[in-house]
Protein backbone atom coordinates (compact mmCIF):
# COMPACT_ATOMS: atom_id res chain seq x y z
CA UNK A 1 0.00 0.00 0.00
CA UNK A 2 1.66 3.39 -1.09
CA UNK A 3 0.15 5.85 1.98
CA UNK A 4 1.21 8.86 0.10
CA UNK A 5 -1.03 8.36 -2.73
CA UNK A 6 -3.96 6.40 -0.40
CA UNK A 7 -3.93 9.83 1.65
CA UNK A 8 -3.76 12.07 -1.67
CA UNK A 9 -7.02 10.28 -2.64
CA UNK A 10 -8.66 11.42 0.53
CA UNK A 11 -7.70 14.27 0.13
CA UNK A 12 -9.08 14.83 -3.38
CA UNK A 13 -11.82 13.08 -2.78
CA UNK A 14 -13.07 14.92 0.69
CA UNK A 15 -12.16 17.81 -1.58
CA UNK A 16 -14.65 17.40 -4.36
CA UNK A 17 -17.75 16.56 -1.06
CA UNK A 18 -16.89 19.59 0.43
CA UNK A 19 -16.08 22.17 -2.41
CA UNK A 20 -17.61 20.56 -5.36
CA UNK A 21 -15.24 19.84 -8.37
CA UNK A 22 -12.08 21.48 -8.12
CA UNK A 23 -8.64 21.46 -10.65
CA UNK A 24 -5.76 19.58 -9.00
CA UNK A 25 -4.30 16.66 -9.55
CA UNK A 26 -3.22 13.56 -6.91
CA UNK A 27 0.24 13.31 -7.98
CA UNK A 28 0.08 17.67 -6.86
CA UNK A 29 -1.59 16.61 -3.98
CA UNK A 30 0.75 13.87 -3.32
CA UNK A 31 4.03 15.98 -4.24
CA UNK A 32 2.39 18.62 -1.56
CA UNK A 33 2.50 15.85 1.51
CA UNK A 34 5.03 16.66 4.17
CA UNK A 35 6.43 14.52 6.81
CA UNK A 36 6.33 16.64 9.87
CA UNK A 37 9.55 16.66 11.96
CA UNK A 38 7.82 15.23 14.80
CA UNK A 39 5.76 11.80 14.72
CA UNK A 40 3.61 13.66 17.34
CA UNK A 41 2.43 16.08 14.74
CA UNK A 42 0.97 13.21 12.32
CA UNK A 43 2.71 11.09 9.70
CA UNK A 44 2.00 13.17 6.78
CA UNK A 45 0.63 17.29 6.71
CA UNK A 46 -0.97 18.34 3.72
CA UNK A 47 -0.67 22.20 3.85
CA UNK A 48 -4.25 23.72 3.03
CA UNK A 49 -2.55 27.55 2.06
CA UNK A 50 -2.05 25.81 -1.25
CA UNK A 51 -5.29 25.51 -1.84
CA UNK A 52 -6.67 29.13 -0.58
CA UNK A 53 -6.63 30.83 -3.40
CA UNK A 54 -8.26 28.46 -5.65
CA UNK A 55 -11.19 27.57 -3.37
CA UNK A 56 -11.41 31.40 -1.62
CA UNK A 57 -11.49 30.68 1.81
CA UNK A 58 -8.80 30.61 4.41
CA UNK A 59 -6.54 27.68 4.94
CA UNK A 60 -8.53 27.15 8.36
CA UNK A 61 -11.76 26.67 7.33
CA UNK A 62 -10.56 24.24 4.42
CA UNK A 63 -8.65 21.99 7.07
CA UNK A 64 -11.17 21.67 9.22
CA UNK A 65 -13.45 21.12 6.39
CA UNK A 66 -11.54 17.98 5.05
CA UNK A 67 -10.82 17.21 8.17
CA UNK A 68 -14.21 16.24 9.39
CA UNK A 69 -14.78 14.27 5.97
CA UNK A 70 -11.98 11.57 5.73
CA UNK A 71 -12.82 8.35 7.49
CA UNK A 72 -10.69 5.93 6.07
CA UNK A 73 -9.57 2.26 7.40
CA UNK A 74 -6.12 2.73 7.13
CA UNK A 75 -6.05 6.64 9.05
CA UNK A 76 -6.02 6.16 13.08
CA UNK A 77 -7.18 9.95 13.47
CA UNK A 78 -6.82 13.42 10.81
CA UNK A 79 -6.25 16.54 12.79
CA UNK A 80 -6.92 20.36 11.62
CA UNK A 81 -4.26 21.96 13.10
CA UNK A 82 -3.14 26.06 11.96
CA UNK A 83 -4.27 25.72 8.12
CA UNK A 84 -2.59 22.13 7.86
CA UNK A 85 -4.16 18.79 7.98
CA UNK A 86 -2.63 15.86 10.07
CA UNK A 87 -2.83 12.66 9.35
CA UNK A 88 -1.96 9.61 11.57
CA UNK A 89 -1.86 6.33 9.96
CA UNK A 90 -3.45 3.23 12.32
CA UNK A 91 0.02 1.74 13.35
CA UNK A 92 -0.60 -2.02 13.05
CA UNK A 93 -1.92 -1.09 9.23
CA UNK A 94 1.09 0.64 8.75
CA UNK A 95 3.45 -1.90 9.95
CA UNK A 96 1.79 -4.28 7.91
CA UNK A 97 1.46 -2.73 4.67
CA UNK A 98 5.28 -1.31 4.94
CA UNK A 99 6.86 -4.48 5.92
CA UNK A 100 4.60 -7.13 3.42
CA UNK A 101 5.27 -4.92 0.33
CA UNK A 102 9.37 -5.13 0.97
CA UNK A 103 9.62 -8.27 1.98
CA UNK A 104 7.45 -9.38 -0.99
CA UNK A 105 9.70 -7.76 -3.22
CA UNK A 106 12.74 -8.51 -1.86
CA UNK A 107 16.14 -7.55 -3.41
CA UNK A 108 14.15 -5.01 -5.68
CA UNK A 109 12.35 -3.11 -3.12
CA UNK A 110 12.70 0.42 -3.72
CA UNK A 111 13.28 -0.36 -7.38
CA UNK A 112 10.84 0.66 -10.33
CA UNK A 113 11.92 0.52 -14.46
CA UNK A 114 12.19 4.27 -14.76
CA UNK A 115 15.17 3.51 -16.21
CA UNK A 116 14.13 1.14 -18.75
CA UNK A 117 15.42 1.72 -22.38
CA UNK A 118 17.49 4.09 -21.58
CA UNK A 119 21.54 5.02 -21.32
CA UNK A 120 23.45 6.16 -19.27
CA UNK A 121 27.17 6.74 -19.43
CA UNK A 122 29.04 7.26 -16.50
CA UNK A 123 33.16 8.76 -16.50
CA UNK A 124 34.81 8.10 -13.68
CA UNK A 125 38.00 7.38 -11.59
CA UNK A 126 39.85 7.96 -14.70
CA UNK A 127 43.16 7.05 -13.10
CA UNK A 128 46.69 8.44 -14.71
CA UNK A 129 49.34 6.06 -16.05
CA UNK A 130 52.58 5.63 -14.83
CA UNK A 131 50.97 6.77 -11.50
CA UNK A 132 49.77 4.78 -8.28
CA UNK A 133 45.95 4.35 -7.52
CA UNK A 134 46.40 7.26 -4.69
CA UNK A 135 43.11 8.16 -2.22
CA UNK A 136 42.82 11.34 -4.78
CA UNK A 137 40.79 8.47 -6.97
CA UNK A 138 38.74 6.73 -4.45
CA UNK A 139 36.26 9.83 -4.37
CA UNK A 140 35.68 9.74 -8.47
CA UNK A 141 36.04 5.71 -8.11
CA UNK A 142 33.48 4.88 -5.28
CA UNK A 143 31.01 7.93 -6.41
CA UNK A 144 31.14 6.71 -10.24
CA UNK A 145 30.67 2.92 -8.63
CA UNK A 146 27.43 3.79 -6.65
CA UNK A 147 26.26 5.81 -9.19
CA UNK A 148 26.38 2.87 -11.72
CA UNK A 149 24.44 0.53 -9.20
CA UNK A 150 22.03 2.67 -8.67
CA UNK A 151 21.03 3.41 -12.69
CA UNK A 152 21.43 -0.24 -13.27
CA UNK A 153 18.68 -0.89 -9.57
CA UNK A 154 16.16 1.34 -12.04
CA UNK A 155 16.55 -0.56 -14.98
CA UNK A 156 19.07 2.18 -16.76
CA UNK A 157 22.05 0.29 -19.35
CA UNK A 158 25.12 1.69 -17.44
CA UNK A 159 28.18 2.38 -19.03
CA UNK A 160 31.06 3.04 -16.81
CA UNK A 161 33.89 4.68 -18.55
CA UNK A 162 37.50 5.14 -17.00
CA UNK A 163 38.82 8.18 -19.20
CA UNK A 164 42.74 7.37 -18.65
CA UNK A 165 44.89 10.04 -18.11
CA UNK A 166 47.21 9.14 -20.93
CA UNK A 167 48.27 11.56 -23.05
CA UNK A 168 50.47 14.67 -22.88
CA UNK A 169 54.07 15.80 -22.11
CA UNK A 170 54.14 14.42 -19.07
CA UNK A 171 54.74 10.65 -21.13
CA UNK A 172 57.62 12.18 -22.88
CA UNK A 173 59.27 13.42 -19.54
CA UNK A 174 58.52 9.65 -18.18
CA UNK A 175 60.39 8.16 -21.50
CA UNK A 176 63.37 10.73 -20.79
CA UNK A 177 63.58 10.09 -17.20
CA UNK A 178 63.45 5.89 -17.98
CA UNK A 179 66.48 6.62 -20.79
CA UNK A 180 68.69 8.54 -18.59
CA UNK A 181 68.20 6.11 -15.14
CA UNK A 182 65.76 3.76 -15.91
CA UNK A 183 65.98 0.22 -16.89
CA UNK A 184 63.50 -2.47 -18.06
CA UNK A 185 64.12 -5.22 -14.98
CA UNK A 186 64.09 -2.31 -12.73
CA UNK A 187 60.81 -1.07 -14.00
CA UNK A 188 59.28 -4.45 -14.80
CA UNK A 189 60.34 -5.46 -10.83
CA UNK A 190 59.13 -2.17 -9.26
CA UNK A 191 55.94 -1.57 -11.23
CA UNK A 192 54.40 1.41 -11.20
CA UNK A 193 56.51 2.25 -7.79
CA UNK A 194 59.49 2.80 -10.26
CA UNK A 195 58.02 4.99 -12.89
CA UNK A 196 56.91 7.36 -10.15
CA UNK A 197 60.51 7.46 -8.59
CA UNK A 198 61.86 8.17 -12.35
CA UNK A 199 58.87 11.06 -12.40
CA UNK A 200 59.87 12.16 -9.26
CA UNK A 201 63.79 12.76 -10.03
CA UNK A 202 62.82 13.87 -13.26
CA UNK A 203 60.69 17.33 -12.28
CA UNK A 204 63.46 17.89 -9.49
CA UNK A 205 66.39 17.38 -12.02
CA UNK A 206 64.44 19.85 -14.38
CA UNK A 207 64.09 22.69 -11.70
CA UNK A 208 68.17 22.68 -12.00
CA UNK A 209 68.34 21.74 -15.29
CA UNK A 210 65.65 23.35 -17.97
CA UNK A 211 66.61 21.62 -20.85
CA UNK A 212 65.22 18.13 -18.84
CA UNK A 213 61.76 19.56 -20.32
CA UNK A 214 62.78 20.22 -23.61
CA UNK A 215 64.19 16.79 -23.91
CA UNK A 216 60.57 15.45 -22.43
CA UNK A 217 58.72 17.36 -24.87
CA UNK A 218 60.74 15.50 -27.89
CA UNK A 219 59.78 12.20 -26.43
CA UNK A 220 56.15 12.88 -26.21
CA UNK A 221 56.36 14.34 -30.18
CA UNK A 222 57.69 11.17 -30.70
CA UNK A 223 54.87 9.47 -29.31
CA UNK A 224 52.20 11.39 -31.55
CA UNK A 225 54.61 11.03 -34.13
CA UNK A 226 54.33 6.86 -33.73
CA UNK A 227 57.61 6.63 -33.79
CA UNK A 228 58.56 2.84 -32.43
CA UNK A 229 60.49 3.10 -29.66
CA UNK A 230 58.84 5.26 -28.19
CA UNK A 231 55.35 3.91 -28.50
CA UNK A 232 56.51 0.62 -27.28
CA UNK A 233 58.06 2.40 -24.11
CA UNK A 234 54.77 3.85 -23.67
CA UNK A 235 52.10 1.25 -24.03
CA UNK A 236 54.29 -1.08 -21.72
CA UNK A 237 54.24 1.72 -19.24
CA UNK A 238 50.14 1.26 -19.84
CA UNK A 239 50.28 -2.36 -19.16
CA UNK A 240 52.00 -2.32 -16.03
CA UNK A 241 50.07 0.70 -14.44
CA UNK A 242 46.62 -1.16 -15.14
CA UNK A 243 47.59 -4.37 -13.85
CA UNK A 244 48.45 -2.87 -10.64
CA UNK A 245 45.26 -0.47 -11.48
CA UNK A 246 42.82 -3.87 -11.77
CA UNK A 247 44.65 -5.25 -8.26
CA UNK A 248 43.07 -2.31 -6.30
CA UNK A 249 40.16 -2.44 -8.63
CA UNK A 250 39.52 -5.93 -7.66
CA UNK A 251 40.11 -4.65 -3.44
CA UNK A 252 37.28 -2.12 -4.28
CA UNK A 253 34.72 -4.46 -6.23
CA UNK A 254 34.86 -1.69 -9.25
CA UNK A 255 34.45 -2.82 -12.95
CA UNK A 256 34.44 -0.67 -16.34
CA UNK A 257 32.95 -1.38 -19.33
CA UNK A 258 35.07 0.86 -21.32
CA UNK A 259 38.99 2.07 -20.35
CA UNK A 260 39.21 4.44 -23.42
CA UNK A 261 41.08 6.74 -22.46
CA UNK A 262 42.86 10.28 -24.03
CA UNK A 263 45.22 8.81 -26.41
CA UNK A 264 41.42 7.11 -28.09
CA UNK A 265 40.77 9.99 -29.15
CA UNK A 266 43.98 11.06 -30.91
CA UNK A 267 42.75 10.24 -34.33
CA UNK A 268 38.99 11.57 -33.43
CA UNK A 269 40.14 15.03 -32.71
CA UNK A 270 40.54 16.57 -36.21
CA UNK A 271 36.75 16.49 -37.39
CA UNK A 272 35.76 18.20 -34.18
CA UNK A 273 38.23 21.11 -35.68
CA UNK A 274 37.34 21.01 -38.88
CA UNK A 275 33.54 21.35 -37.45
CA UNK A 276 34.64 24.02 -35.71
CA UNK A 277 35.58 25.88 -38.55
CA UNK A 278 32.75 24.84 -40.83
CA UNK A 279 30.64 26.38 -38.32
CA UNK A 280 32.71 29.72 -37.76
CA UNK A 281 33.01 28.79 -34.24
CA UNK A 282 37.10 28.57 -34.25
CA UNK A 283 38.57 31.42 -34.31
CA UNK A 284 42.36 32.54 -34.08
CA UNK A 285 44.38 34.09 -30.83
CA UNK A 286 48.12 34.88 -30.99
CA UNK A 287 48.19 31.82 -33.02
CA UNK A 288 46.20 29.50 -30.94
CA UNK A 289 43.20 28.53 -31.84
CA UNK A 290 40.18 29.17 -29.86
CA UNK A 291 36.47 29.53 -29.01
CA UNK A 292 35.57 32.83 -28.12
CA UNK A 293 33.10 32.67 -24.99
CA UNK A 294 32.93 36.28 -23.64
CA UNK A 295 29.67 36.59 -23.96
CA UNK A 296 28.60 33.75 -22.15
CA UNK A 297 30.99 35.43 -18.76
CA UNK A 298 33.42 32.35 -19.53
CA UNK A 299 37.17 32.74 -20.53
CA UNK A 300 37.72 31.06 -24.32
CA UNK A 301 38.02 27.72 -24.65
CA UNK A 302 41.59 27.09 -26.33
CA UNK A 303 41.35 24.31 -28.88
CA UNK A 304 44.88 24.81 -30.27
CA UNK A 305 47.63 25.89 -28.59
CA UNK A 306 50.09 28.09 -31.47
CA UNK A 307 51.89 25.10 -32.05
CA UNK A 308 49.32 23.17 -32.96
CA UNK A 309 48.79 20.78 -29.90
CA UNK A 310 45.11 19.83 -28.53
CA UNK A 311 44.30 20.00 -25.45
CA UNK A 312 41.86 18.61 -22.88
CA UNK A 313 39.04 20.02 -24.07
CA UNK A 314 39.96 19.10 -27.55
CA UNK A 315 40.06 15.32 -26.73
CA UNK A 316 36.84 16.24 -24.38
CA UNK A 317 34.95 17.09 -27.52
CA UNK A 318 35.81 14.22 -29.27
CA UNK A 319 34.78 11.71 -26.45
CA UNK A 320 31.67 13.52 -26.26
CA UNK A 321 30.46 12.83 -29.88
CA UNK A 322 32.42 9.33 -29.69
CA UNK A 323 29.95 8.14 -26.71
CA UNK A 324 27.03 9.72 -28.18
CA UNK A 325 27.33 8.10 -31.24
CA UNK A 326 28.96 4.79 -29.90
CA UNK A 327 26.17 4.38 -26.90
CA UNK A 328 23.36 6.70 -27.95
CA UNK A 329 22.85 7.92 -24.20
CA UNK A 330 20.31 9.60 -22.56
CA UNK A 331 22.47 11.53 -19.62
CA UNK A 332 26.16 11.78 -19.50
CA UNK A 333 27.79 12.17 -16.61
CA UNK A 334 31.38 13.02 -15.34
CA UNK A 335 32.52 12.12 -11.73
CA UNK A 336 35.07 15.29 -11.97
CA UNK A 337 36.31 17.09 -9.12
CA UNK A 338 34.77 20.58 -8.70
CA UNK A 339 37.91 22.27 -9.47
CA UNK A 340 36.98 21.39 -13.11
CA UNK A 341 33.83 22.90 -13.21
CA UNK A 342 34.74 25.65 -15.42
CA UNK A 343 36.53 23.22 -17.95
CA UNK A 344 33.22 21.46 -18.00
CA UNK A 345 30.68 24.38 -18.38
CA UNK A 346 33.04 25.43 -21.54
CA UNK A 347 32.77 21.95 -22.95
CA UNK A 348 29.23 21.53 -22.63
CA UNK A 349 28.61 25.24 -24.12
CA UNK A 350 31.13 24.50 -26.94
CA UNK A 351 29.07 21.15 -27.63
CA UNK A 352 25.40 23.39 -27.46
CA UNK A 353 26.93 26.59 -30.03
CA UNK A 354 28.01 23.11 -32.63
CA UNK A 355 24.14 22.29 -32.32
CA UNK A 356 24.32 19.22 -30.75
CA UNK A 357 21.05 19.42 -28.85
CA UNK A 358 22.27 16.13 -26.20
CA UNK A 359 24.38 18.86 -24.25
CA UNK A 360 21.56 18.71 -22.27
CA UNK A 361 21.94 15.52 -21.17
CA UNK A 362 25.87 16.03 -20.08
CA UNK A 363 25.98 16.86 -16.37
CA UNK A 364 29.47 17.20 -14.45
CA UNK A 365 29.17 15.23 -11.17
CA UNK A 366 31.84 17.37 -9.11
CA UNK A 367 33.35 16.89 -6.05
CA UNK A 368 35.31 17.72 -3.44
CA UNK A 369 39.01 17.41 -3.18
CA UNK A 370 41.01 14.89 -1.00
CA UNK A 371 43.71 16.13 1.00
CA UNK A 372 45.88 13.88 3.43
CA UNK A 373 46.88 15.08 6.71
CA UNK A 374 45.95 18.41 5.71
CA UNK A 375 48.06 18.65 2.97
CA UNK A 376 47.29 18.59 -0.43
CA UNK A 377 48.32 15.16 -2.76
CA UNK A 378 51.14 15.61 -5.32
CA UNK A 379 52.89 12.92 -7.41
CA UNK A 380 55.54 15.36 -8.58
CA UNK A 381 56.34 16.33 -5.06
CA UNK A 382 56.33 12.81 -3.78
CA UNK A 383 53.98 13.47 -1.04
CA UNK A 384 50.35 10.80 -1.81
CA UNK A 385 49.10 8.15 0.17
CA UNK A 386 48.49 5.01 -1.97
CA UNK A 387 45.33 3.40 -1.41
CA UNK A 388 46.06 0.19 -1.40
CA UNK A 389 48.11 0.82 1.21
CA UNK A 390 45.01 2.71 3.03
CA UNK A 391 43.14 -0.25 2.08
CA UNK A 392 45.23 -2.87 3.41
CA UNK A 393 46.10 -1.08 7.12
CA UNK A 394 42.10 -0.98 7.09
CA UNK A 395 41.95 -4.77 6.70
CA UNK A 396 44.57 -5.04 9.09
CA UNK A 397 43.20 -3.04 12.13
CA UNK A 398 39.68 -5.43 11.41
CA UNK A 399 41.30 -8.41 11.49
CA UNK A 400 42.92 -7.23 14.67
CA UNK A 401 39.19 -5.81 16.34
CA UNK A 402 37.77 -9.02 14.88
CA UNK A 403 40.74 -11.45 16.83
CA UNK A 404 39.79 -9.48 19.80
CA UNK A 405 35.94 -9.18 19.79
CA UNK A 406 35.24 -12.49 17.99
CA UNK A 407 38.21 -15.09 18.47
CA UNK A 408 35.23 -17.74 17.22
CA UNK A 409 34.80 -16.56 14.14
CA UNK A 410 35.33 -19.10 11.04
CA UNK A 411 35.93 -16.69 8.39
CA UNK A 412 37.93 -14.26 10.25
CA UNK A 413 40.16 -13.09 7.20
CA UNK A 414 37.05 -13.14 4.47
CA UNK A 415 34.90 -10.69 7.49
CA UNK A 416 38.01 -8.27 7.85
CA UNK A 417 38.50 -8.13 3.94
CA UNK A 418 34.51 -6.92 3.74
CA UNK A 419 35.15 -4.92 6.77
CA UNK A 420 38.10 -3.18 6.38
CA UNK A 421 37.40 -1.91 2.91
CA UNK A 422 33.49 -1.05 3.63
CA UNK A 423 35.34 1.33 6.40
CA UNK A 424 37.18 3.49 3.81
CA UNK A 425 34.27 3.34 0.95
CA UNK A 426 31.78 4.59 3.47
CA UNK A 427 33.72 7.09 4.99
CA UNK A 428 34.43 8.15 1.93
CA UNK A 429 30.78 8.36 0.63
CA UNK A 430 28.78 9.74 4.77
CA UNK A 431 29.36 13.36 3.57
CA UNK A 432 27.59 15.12 0.59
CA UNK A 433 30.25 14.79 -2.10
CA UNK A 434 30.53 18.72 -2.79
CA UNK A 435 32.41 18.93 0.45
CA UNK A 436 36.26 18.47 0.65
CA UNK A 437 37.56 15.23 2.50
CA UNK A 438 40.68 14.91 4.75
CA UNK A 439 42.28 11.30 4.98
CA UNK A 440 44.07 10.89 8.36
CA UNK A 441 44.58 7.32 9.40
CA UNK A 442 42.74 7.81 12.35
CA UNK A 443 39.42 8.61 10.75
CA UNK A 444 39.52 6.19 7.77
CA UNK A 445 39.74 3.37 10.17
CA UNK A 446 37.88 4.39 12.41
CA UNK A 447 34.55 1.68 13.01
CA UNK A 448 32.66 3.40 16.44
CA UNK A 449 29.84 5.71 15.68
CA UNK A 450 28.53 6.03 11.97
CA UNK A 451 30.64 4.29 10.56
CA UNK A 452 30.57 1.17 7.51
CA UNK A 453 31.44 -1.21 9.90
CA UNK A 454 28.54 -0.21 12.40
CA UNK A 455 25.75 -0.44 9.89
CA UNK A 456 27.72 -4.10 9.14
CA UNK A 457 27.51 -5.01 12.40
CA UNK A 458 23.55 -4.12 12.71
CA UNK A 459 23.59 -6.24 9.50
CA UNK A 460 24.99 -8.94 11.10
CA UNK A 461 23.17 -8.79 14.13
CA UNK A 462 19.87 -8.89 12.27
CA UNK A 463 21.19 -11.84 10.67
CA UNK A 464 22.10 -13.70 13.85
CA UNK A 465 18.51 -12.52 15.14
CA UNK A 466 17.46 -14.43 12.80
CA UNK A 467 19.37 -17.34 12.44
CA UNK A 468 18.14 -18.11 16.20
CA UNK A 469 14.26 -17.86 15.07
CA UNK A 470 14.76 -20.83 12.62
CA UNK A 471 13.91 -23.82 15.15
CA UNK A 472 11.46 -21.62 16.84
CA UNK A 473 7.41 -22.41 15.77
CA UNK A 474 5.85 -20.02 13.13
CA UNK A 475 3.25 -18.17 14.38
CA UNK A 476 0.71 -15.40 12.72
CA UNK A 477 2.21 -11.88 13.12
CA UNK A 478 0.35 -9.52 15.56
CA UNK A 479 1.28 -5.86 13.76
CA UNK A 480 -0.31 -4.23 16.72
CA UNK A 481 3.26 -5.26 18.75
CA UNK A 482 4.51 -2.66 16.14
CA UNK A 483 2.87 0.25 17.24
CA UNK A 484 5.30 1.83 20.00
CA UNK A 485 7.49 4.75 18.89
CA UNK A 486 10.94 2.47 18.41
CA UNK A 487 9.11 -0.28 16.26
CA UNK A 488 7.56 2.98 13.81
CA UNK A 489 10.87 4.68 14.09
CA UNK A 490 12.02 1.68 12.25
CA UNK A 491 8.97 0.96 9.58
CA UNK A 492 9.21 4.85 9.10
CA UNK A 493 12.80 4.42 7.71
CA UNK A 494 11.78 1.50 5.77
CA UNK A 495 8.59 3.04 3.26
CA UNK A 496 10.98 6.03 2.98
CA UNK A 497 14.30 4.03 1.26
CA UNK A 498 12.38 3.75 -2.12
CA UNK A 499 12.23 7.57 -2.26
CA UNK A 500 15.50 7.87 -0.73
CA UNK A 501 17.17 6.05 -3.68
CA UNK A 502 14.90 7.81 -6.49
CA UNK A 503 16.49 11.10 -5.35
CA UNK A 504 19.81 9.92 -5.16
CA UNK A 505 19.92 9.22 -8.42
CA UNK A 506 18.16 12.42 -9.70
CA UNK A 507 20.80 14.52 -7.46
CA UNK A 508 23.40 12.16 -8.45
CA UNK A 509 24.26 11.81 -4.32
CA UNK A 510 25.32 8.38 -2.92
CA UNK A 511 25.52 10.19 0.59
CA UNK A 512 22.16 10.05 0.85
CA UNK A 513 22.08 6.17 1.07
CA UNK A 514 25.15 6.36 2.96
CA UNK A 515 23.96 8.64 5.75
CA UNK A 516 20.03 6.25 5.05
CA UNK A 517 22.15 3.14 6.06
CA UNK A 518 23.40 5.15 9.26
CA UNK A 519 19.96 6.26 10.20
CA UNK A 520 17.97 3.04 9.97
CA UNK A 521 21.21 1.22 11.72
CA UNK A 522 20.44 3.61 15.03
CA UNK A 523 16.91 3.01 14.79
CA UNK A 524 16.83 -0.52 14.68
CA UNK A 525 18.91 -1.06 17.50
CA UNK A 526 17.09 1.36 19.40
CA UNK A 527 14.56 -0.96 18.57
CA UNK A 528 16.28 -3.89 19.85
CA UNK A 529 17.69 -2.67 23.28
CA UNK A 530 13.58 -1.61 23.60
CA UNK A 531 11.28 -4.89 22.52
CA UNK A 532 12.75 -7.99 23.42
CA UNK A 533 12.18 -9.98 19.90
CA UNK A 534 12.46 -13.58 21.19
CA UNK A 535 9.37 -13.49 23.48
CA UNK A 536 7.45 -16.40 24.39
CA UNK A 537 3.82 -14.79 22.36
CA UNK A 538 4.41 -16.02 19.25
CA UNK A 539 2.46 -13.14 17.39
CA UNK A 540 4.44 -11.11 18.88
CA UNK A 541 7.85 -12.58 18.53
CA UNK A 542 6.68 -12.87 14.60
CA UNK A 543 5.80 -9.11 14.01
CA UNK A 544 9.26 -8.57 15.50
CA UNK A 545 11.10 -11.03 13.63
CA UNK A 546 9.34 -9.67 10.24
CA UNK A 547 10.59 -6.23 10.99
CA UNK A 548 13.67 -7.76 11.54
CA UNK A 549 14.46 -9.14 8.18
CA UNK A 550 13.20 -6.28 6.53
CA UNK A 551 15.93 -4.43 8.32
CA UNK A 552 18.56 -7.02 7.19
CA UNK A 553 17.52 -6.62 3.62
CA UNK A 554 16.90 -3.16 3.30
CA UNK A 555 21.01 -2.63 5.07
CA UNK A 556 22.30 -5.23 2.63
CA UNK A 557 20.62 -3.14 -0.62
CA UNK A 558 21.49 -0.12 0.68
CA UNK A 559 25.45 -0.91 1.45
CA UNK A 560 25.36 -2.91 -2.07
CA UNK A 561 24.38 0.24 -4.14
CA UNK A 562 27.30 2.17 -2.32
CA UNK A 563 30.03 -0.38 -3.21
CA UNK A 564 30.18 -2.21 0.32
CA UNK A 565 29.56 -5.89 1.22
CA UNK A 566 27.33 -7.29 4.14
CA UNK A 567 28.94 -9.83 6.12
CA UNK A 568 26.18 -11.73 8.00
CA UNK A 569 28.45 -12.72 10.74
CA UNK A 570 30.91 -10.58 12.70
Amino acid sequence: MDFKTAVANEILDALKGAFGEVEIAPADIAAALEIPPDTAMGDYAFPCFKLSKALRKSPMMIADALAGAIHADFLHKVESVKGYLNFFIDRATYAEKVLGLALSQGERYGADDSGAGKTVVLDYSSINIAKRFHIGHLSTTMIGNSLVRLHRFFGWNAVGVNHLGDWGTQFGKMIAAYKRWGDHDTVAAGGVDEMVKLYVRFNAEAEKDEALNDEGRAWFKKIEDGDPEALEIFNWFKSVTLKDAERVYDMLGVKFDSYAGESFYNDKMQPIIDELKEKGLLIEDKGAQIVDLQDYGMPPALILRSDGATLYITRDLAAAKYRKDTYNFDKSLYVVAYQQDLHFRQLFKVLELMGYDWYKQCEHVSFGMVSFGGEALSTRQGHVVYLDDLLTQAVHKARALIEEKSPELDNKDEVARQVGIGAVVFFDLYNNRIKDIDFTWERALNFDGETGPYVQYTHARACSVLRKAEALEKAAPDYAALSDPFSQDVVRLIEQFPDVLKSAVTRSEPSMVTRFAVDLAQAFNKFYYENKVMVEDGGVRAARLLLTDAVRQVLKQALYLIGVEAPERM
